[in-house]
């Protein structure tokens, strides 16, 4: 019987897929993500945007869905569960976290929701942030 246990054990580890920890940026906190929200779609759950490339609370795009599912393997699902206000809300953790940088500010990360991997270093994501700020000190 302990043979049998130990070779369930060693399938199951040996199964499991390889998933290294998401490292949460300090700066990625429930207000951030709620003015995020708030901003793109109003806290509208069922928001559909970007001419139906955006969807959910956080009106997100297939490819940002891509990128975070490849991040955190635990997320799975499908994109259309980023109408779900709770798994969109862990695709933006997931999305944020892999591509912040070192000490990213709350403003990195509003950015990098807005304009993609590299958005923190785009002048045309300024505005965003300008609106994401306004929605955090509300």
């Amino acid at each position: 019987m302990n043979w049998i246990l130990s070779c369930v054990c060693v399938c199951a580890l040996a199964c499991a897929p390889v998933c290294a920890p998401v490292r949460v940026p300090a700066a990625l906190t429930p207000e951030l993500l709620a003015a995020i929200r708030q901003v793109e779609s109003g806290g509208d759950d069922k928001a559909v945007g970007d001419d139906g490339r955006a969807i959910g609370p956080y009106q997100i795009w297939e490819i940002y869905w891509k990128d975070a599912v490849q991040y955190d393997k635990t997320l799975g699902g499908s994109y259309k569960d980023c109408y779900d206000p709770e798994y969109a809300k862990r695709v933006v953790i997931a999305y944020l976290s892999r591509y912040a940088p070192k000490n990213a500010t709350a403003e990195d990360l509003a950015r990098i929701h807005n304009g993609g991997p590299s958005g923190h270093k785009k002048a045309k994501t300024k505005k965003y942030w300008l609106k994401v700020q306004k929605e955090i000190n509300n």
